[in-house]
């Protein structure tokens, strides 16, 4: 699994993409999927990166249709990943990125498996609204296997959080309406239940994914909940922003 890890890390240093494992002819699992995303991770920690978070993706209806996958996933996400709000992002040594629309948590505690929603939910730390950045490795973004996604990090390319708050009750970031912007005309209006239902049934499902691999989620690390709606492409020039009700707009500016 590592000859897989090192050629789409490889693909991500040189902006140079590859075919589909799976369309190469590699058998994978799912578990060798995560096996191969773990050593990816891994060749980014040698590089010096620090991983910081975790990255739910296909959580939404919207994005699993638009994807053609059938089922969640999740991701790592590290510091060098972190885009400032209203930041800049450069398009220099990207493949095809694309941004969509997020909540984002931090939990005071490790969470597992065994844990009740009203369990997880006594354990947040704060809420967000965010931006998360794909850019497949792959030559195509869209025709590929659940197992080529996994292995690719899930897509994970950077990320924008917003400012955070404290929640007070599931009203904070349950049924919120949302409408994502570029260039100051809305692009996809949305709600924030089309992650998983409820963005916090999508941390109990990054919980049972982890435990799967013998992993709990980390305490005080970013955690994106997964697109509410489908993603945009990137260009160029564009001013791309977010505004859920009830929270402050995050956005940030692609370099021209």
């Amino acid at each position: 699994m590592s000859d897989y890890a090192q050629m789409l890390h490889q693909a991500r240093l040189t902006a140079d993409p590859v075919e589909q494992l799976t369309a190469s002819g590699a058998k994978l699992s799912r578990s060798d999927a995560y096996e191969i995303q773990e050593n990816g991770i891994s060749l980014r920690e040698t590089d010096g990166e620090k991983v910081i978070g975790l990255k739910m993706g296909l959580t939404s209806e919207a994005k699993r249709k638009q994807m053609n996958l059938d089922a969640p996933l999740y991701g790592v996400l590290t510091d060098k990943m972190e885009i400032e709000n209203n930041g800049i992002y450069s398009m220099n040594g990207k493949i095809h990125p694309k941004a969509e629309p997020e909540v984002a948590f931090m939990f005071t505690k490790e969470l597992d498996a065994t844990m009740t929603y009203d369990e997880v939910f006594a354990a947040i730390k704060w809420a967000a609204p965010a931006i998360e950045i794909l850019d497949s490795r792959y030559k195509q973004f869209k025709y590929f296997s659940m197992e080529d996604v996994i292995s690719d990090n899930s897509s994970s390319a950077y990320f924008i959080v917003g400012e955070s708050f404290e929640v007070n009750s599931k009203d904070d970031y349950f049924n919120k309406n949302l409408n994502f912007f570029v260039n100051g005309e809305i692009a996809h209006s949305g709600n924030s239940n089309a992650i998983s239902d409820d963005p916090l049934n999508s941390i109990l499902e990054l919980a049972r994914l982890m435990d799967a691999r013998g992993k709990k989620v980390p305490a005080n690390t970013v955690i994106l909940a997964g697109a509410a709606t489908a993603a945009v492409a990137l260009g160029p020039g564009m001013t791309i922003r977010l505004e859920i009700d009830g929270m402050k707009k995050v956005e940030f500016k692609v370099e021209a």
